[in-house]
């Protein structure tokens, strides 16, 4: 069995904060974000926009970018929203979520547009 790796966060190190499962990983290009918007589409979850000031990521709702696009199945169009939250909104982190019907919970979610750390 391989080591663990600790991976160093901190609230006084804004760069060192970990929002989800993907900020683990090595930062994704739009192609990877796209794939997995298609996944969550696939899924038959309903995708959703939301946003919030950096210094909030942590300990408050993010807010929603109007309502969920229920049923929205075009990869182009849920994209163009995130980023027309993110135009809106150029200070914000802005994630998208795949809402999953069945069991009433995020299947999904990921930070697609980072705000401007301090």
């Amino acid at each position: 069995m391989s080591e663990m790796q600790d991976y160093r966060s901190s609230l006084s190190d804004s760069n060192s904060r970990k929002f989800e499962t993907f900020s683990y990983l090595p930062e994704m290009g739009s192609d990877g974000i796209y794939k997995q918007v298609k996944f969550i589409v696939s899924k038959g979850w309903n995708p959703g926009v939301e946003h919030t000031e950096p210094e909030n990521a942590f300990d408050h709702y993010w807010y929603m970018w109007k309502l969920p696009m229920f049923g929205e199945t075009d990869v182009d169009k849920i994209l163009a929203e995130a980023d027309a939250c993110h135009k809106a909104h150029p200070t914000h982190h802005v994630r998208l979520v795949g809402y999953d019907n069945y069991k009433q919970s995020q299947g999904a979610a990921m930070v697609v547009y980072r705000g401007p750390m301090n």
